[in-house]
């Protein structure tokens, strides 16, 4: 009888630990709060508004809770004399659509333009909209943003972000 006894509760124990493994792998992290990955890409775009070039840019997406996420990026404009470049750190919210496609946000832009030994920065801020691709690795996305302040100027553009 102590033999049976062992056997059954052996056995048991070992259904029960399969079982919490298999639940365990059903569960998301606790760690990603907002029910996406992390994401990071590169973006190509037009600036008008007196640079009218044209940018080169990346970007990443950390998401802090449900339908808002950490979204800074980097553009570098491809003007005639000397640089220009700024750098976003924005929030971007998803609103509650059917399909989740569109997003809105702002944030801060820090601006930087130099032109034969002569610069300056500018902070200012940032509006904008878009539509990001809601499936797979791979999310193309198409987004206009305008950049309010000393250094104001409209752009638009699209690129592809990688899920990490």
């Amino acid at each position: 009888m102590r033999r049976i006894t062992l056997r059954v509760s052996l056995a048991v124990l070992g259904l029960l630990l399969v079982a919490a493994s298999a639940d365990a792998q059903r569960r998301r992290p606790r760690f990603n709060l907002g029910g996406d990955r992390p994401r990071f890409g590169g973006h190509i775009g037009y600036a008008f508004d007196g640079v009218d070039k044209v940018l080169l840019g990346a970007q990443a997406s950390f998401p802090v809770v449900p339908r808002l996420s950490f979204y800074p990026s980097f553009d570098y404009y491809f003007v005639d004399v000397g640089s220009r470049w700024g750098l976003n750190f924005d929030l971007k919210f998803r609103p509650p659509t059917p399909y989740g496609f569109w997003y809105v946000g702002g944030g801060l832009n820090i601006l930087h333009a130099s032109a034969g030994g002569v610069g300056g920065t500018n902070t200012n801020l940032n509006l904008f909209t878009g539509l990001e691709g809601r499936r797979g690795p791979i999310r193309p996305f198409a987004e206009a943003r305008l950049i309010v302040g000393d250094g104001s100027l409209f752009q638009i553009g699209g690129g592809l972000s990688l899920t990490l």
